[in-house]
């Protein structure tokens, strides 16, 4: 028998981690890579294993303590059978030797597969490419079994954000083999989706793959429990740069919470309320970085006066319900996602812009003629002209006369943004809710080419095939009612923008035209604007040439 030290492997980069928990006691037995005791870094939790198999004679560490790559941990006996051949104190003596050498081939033991690549194939770790500004969307679907021969582009996974649903394509052509996801996980930029092989020839990308498994060699020997620091690692600082809405996350009943011990204690000394934590860590799990971030976005909220979720924000009290049961049957469902985004969006928007709403009437009589006059070259295009196509033309040409409707306010930099492009959303009503696809250079346009777009991209938001890109860069915003009825309303201003034009139902009226009254055809318009960013005289003239336009549209072609 000798006595052999336990020693702190290579950590993957981290330097001093803390102890948070010893997993064996003096007099125990233990084999080759059974976890001795769990530290834990800024990034993850790793189990620092056995060297060899014996018993523990002393731990030399206890919980709290922080320890680097190299300190001692505790004693172990070894048996005979474990070291050289040449006796216990030869053994004791060369055992340093045996551990660097151990050392210096475990990368060469890693980096065996690399020549494989040379061959015609080679493994690669799919991962989350770039989701447009979204971040933690849940998977709905996983379209490959592990075994499965697919293409470039071929569909790997189907998720679902607030707006949209997407594919998420394979990078390589290949033999798909351990998919690393299930259906429900939340993944962001940047996750690990599935290993496959590839089939292709020559070395690109070997030195680097063989780069990153050696750096996590040494802690993978716990990897029944370890969480990999090589992902976070990559994100660790996106929190702090993520909107504050993005931190927050509503506690949903009876949900667990993934964070570490060290985690824990710094969510109660700072007051954090770690089911309202959003982590980024593998598996959600929440990070110190996560904490900071979070009490960051609560402070910045409290100081601009702005909403979190549920309702409360810079004073105003939620409103406690009622048990309604009480008063008769009820059922309960859980809100979609879509739902859930919207009524904040909306809340979030009403409470931080002051909102004032300009009426208007604009005699559409003659649009309408012209427009049913196209019924024949629109059958021939395959394309139909409705009104919206006039009213974005319209309001692409008022955008680009009154600039100050085409701004963003950052209050904290006390700037104001002008915009030198004109992207209008259209407002869509789905059986999923309400969806706001992005037309892009309205004012570069012809109607035919806006009436087609707009087509297709209300069809598209119908059926949840939008794309995030297809959402974003809006500078004002179109809602209509005009299919529906009405004849007028306060559409909510669709904060970044400051205005927002809301169309009612067009019905005929007698119009005085100054000798006796005339049958019209009169479209109420609502806007909706940020008074913050536009007065109410400018508004006027908003509406005003509005309704010009569309009185006389020989004018849009001036």
């Amino acid at each position: 028998m000798s006595e052999q030290e336990i020693k702190v492997p290579d950590l993957g980069g981290a330097d001093e981690v803390e102890v948070i928990e010893i997993l064996v006691s003096q007099g125990d037995s233990v084999e080759a890579e059974d976890p001795i005791l769990t530290v834990e870094s800024d990034k993850a939790s790793v189990e620092l294993p056995s060297p060899g198999a014996g018993k523990i004679t002393k731990i030399t560490v206890k919980v709290g303590d922080k320890v680097k790559e190299g300190d001692v941990v505790g004693m172990m006996e070894t048996s005979a059978d474990a070291g050289s051949d040449d006796g216990e104190k030869e053994e004791a003596k060369a055992e340093p030797e045996a551990k660097t050498e151990e050392k210096a081939e475990a990368p060469a033991e890693e980096k065996k597969p690399a020549p494989k690549k040379s061959g015609g194939s080679r493994k690669e770790t799919v991962q989350v490419p770039a989701l447009d500004g979204f971040d933690n969307v849940p998977i709905i679907e996983i379209n490959v079994s592990e075994g499965d021969e697919i293409q470039v582009d071929d569909p790997l996974v189907t998720v679902e954000s607030d707006k949209a649903t997407m594919e998420i394509p394979s990078p390589f052509a290949g033999k798909v083999g351990k998919i690393l996801v299930s259906e429900g996980d939340k993944i962001s930029e940047g996750h690990d989706l599935i290993e496959m092989t590839v089939v292709e020839d020559g070395d690109s990308g070997d030195d680097e793959e063989a780069g990153e498994e050696s750096a996590s060699s040494e802690p993978a020997a716990s990897d029944s429990k370890q969480e990999s620091e090589s992902r976070p690692q990559g994100k660790s600082e996106e929190p702090k740069a993520e909107p504050a809405s993005a931190t927050y996350e509503p506690p949903a009943p009876g949900a667990k919470v993934h964070a570490g011990p060290a985690v824990r204690k710094l969510a109660r000394e700072m007051g954090a309320d770690l089911t309202r934590v959003k982590g980024s860590g593998p598996k959600n799990r929440i990070l110190k970085d996560d904490i900071q971030a979070y009490v960051k976005s609560q402070l910045q909220q409290t100081q601009q006066g702005s909403v979190v979720a549920g309702g409360g924000g810079s004073g105003i009290p939620g409103v406690k319900l009622p048990d309604f049961s009480q008063f008769g049957e009820i059922e309960r469902e859980s809100m979609s996602r879509m739902m859930f985004a919207t009524a904040n969006n909306m809340q979030r928007s009403w409470l931080n812009v002051p909102h004032v709403t300009q009426f208007e009437d604009a005699d559409i009589t003659d649009m309408e003629d012209f427009r049913k006059s196209q019924k024949a070259a629109g059958e021939k295009k395959g394309v139909k002209m409705t009104p919206l196509p006039f009213l974005l033309k319209a309001c692409a040409t008022a955008l680009a006369e009154l600039p100050q409707f085409n701004v963003s306010l950052d209050m904290d930099r006390k700037e104001v943004i002008r915009k030198k492009f004109i992207h209008i959303g259209i407002a869509v009503d789905t059986p999923n809710g309400l969806m706001v696809p992005v037309i892009k250079d309205v004012d570069k346009k012809g109607l035919w080419e806006l009436a087609a777009e707009s087509a297709e991209l209300a069809q598209k938001a119908r059926d949840k095939q939008l794309k995030p890109a297809e959402m974003q860069g809006a500078c004002f915003t179109i809602t209509s009612l005009g299919g529906i009825g009405g004849t007028a309303f306060t559409p909510i201003v669709n904060t970044p923008e400051v205005a927002i034009l809301g169309v009612s139902k067009a019905a005929m009226k007698p119009v005085w035209d100054g000798k006796e009254f005339q049958p019209r055809l009169m479209c109420p318009l609502s806007l909706s604007y940020d008074h913050r960013a536009v007065n109410g005289a400018d508004a006027a003239r908003f509406t005003t040439l509005l309704a010009q336009l569309l009185g006389d549209i020989r004018s849009l072609l001036l």
